[in-house]
């Protein structure tokens, strides 16, 4: 089963915000956005602005753990704009 790492943007509050999940849009559209998650209910509206695939959650869980880890916006943006 596919997991997604997935990198949402908050224009309201100018952050970014970092996940994983089997169906990120479905994540986005029916917690994200309407306030469900702790961590974005404040920046409502988020937009998905990266996702990758990973094969496996322990994967995808890595992957999402080592950007948070970073804290870096640069790195973030770099990614958004080239390969992931």
């Amino acid at each position: 089963m596919a997991f997604f790492v997935y990198i949402l943007y908050s224009e309201k509050i100018d952050r970014y915000y970092i996940g994983y999940s089997e169906n990120p849009m479905l994540r986005l559209n029916t917690r994200h956005n309407l306030g469900k998650v702790k961590a974005t209910k404040n920046g409502i509206p988020y937009r998905m602005v990266k996702m990758k695939e990973f094969g496996s959650e322990v994967l995808a869980m890595t992957e999402e753990k080592r950007l948070k880890k970073m804290k870096s916006r640069v790195y973030l943006e770099k990614l958004i704009q080239g390969n992931w």
